[in-house]
């Protein structure tokens, strides 16, 4: 079976076009393809299907085979994959990518007959807790922002938080991350994030993915630390996220409610998968 590399600000996934291949059990495959020692080394898998609704559907598995709605870095590469093999004509100004989450709009860039760089409409974010909520993880008294962006986020300041310490390199996720993504809160586990301020348009960003662990990036993780900020009066709209595997630019419109996400992705190997 062929499949394709990609990452985007370094959250990578294996990209298998089901217009020409055939998974019967992509939870399973997502585990042994995802594993950086066995496999061929991922965040997880994303299958690249057909749609009768868009011009192509993005299922994505996690890299312990659970289901994701959405992945912000993914669909950039997603809309890469598909500009780039011809499944979506040259002619298309605006690409239309259905998720779990419904179907995203991308809008791209184009360098040497390749999409190298995409925008792509988040769609409606939505607050999903009081602003903040107070929350008791382990012995560590917090508070944060329940943001829905397809995906669900808890957004944790670290101004507001001094008990994680003074920036995101500190926090020690290899005693905490566990019990963020599942505390009991969330019934359906949480990607966790945390935001060190630089100014009211910059901000230093790390993760804890659901189902994955800590990720280089989280496109959808980086939306939902902007809405969070600036629905607490602490960054303005368009923001530059710096995070571990490269930088992310978001717009949140608060008249319509919806955040655009604007990055690079990038093809990294082919290979053939043999079981």
């Amino acid at each position: 079976m062929k499949f394709t590399k990609m990452e985007g600000a370094g959250n990578d996934y294996i990209y298998i076009d089901c217009f020409q291949e055939k998974v019967d059990n992509p939870k399973d495959l997502a585990i042994k393809m995802s594993d950086r020692h066995f496999g061929v080394g991922g965040d997880g898998i994303i299958l690249i299907e057909p749609s009768d609704r868009a011009d192509a559907f993005m299922h994505m598995f996690n890299a312990d085979g659970s289901e994701g709605a959405m992945c912000g870095n993914g669909i950039r590469c997603t809309a890469k994959y598909i500009y780039d093999h011809g499944i979506v004509s040259p002619e298309t100004p605006v690409m239309k990518i259905e998720t779990k989450s419904g179907i995203k709009e991308i809008r791209y860039e184009v360098k040497d007959g390749k999409l190298y760089k995409a925008t792509v409409d988040m769609g409606e974010v939505k607050l999903d807790s009081e602003l903040p909520e107070k929350i008791l993880i382990d012995e560590l008294s917090l508070s944060f922002v329940g943001i829905d962006t397809g995906n669900p986020h808890a957004v944790y300041f670290l101004e507001d938080n001094p008990v994680l310490g003074k920036t995101i390199y500190e926090i020690d996720f290899s005693r905490y991350g566990h019990s963020f993504e599942t505390h009991i809160r969330f019934p359906n586990r949480v990607n966790s994030e945390f935001i060190e301020l630089k100014n009211r348009k910059e901000i230093n960003f790390r993760v804890y993915e659901r189902g994955s662990g800590e990720t280089l990036a989280c496109g959808t993780g980086a939306t939902a630390a902007v809405v969070a900020g600036n629905l607490l009066g602490k960054l303005d709209e368009r923001v530059l996220v710096h995070l571990l595997g490269g930088d992310l630019e978001i717009f949140y419109d608060k008249e319509s409610k919806h955040a655009f996400m604007s990055g690079e992705a990038r093809e990294v190997f082919t290979g053939i998968w043999e079981e």
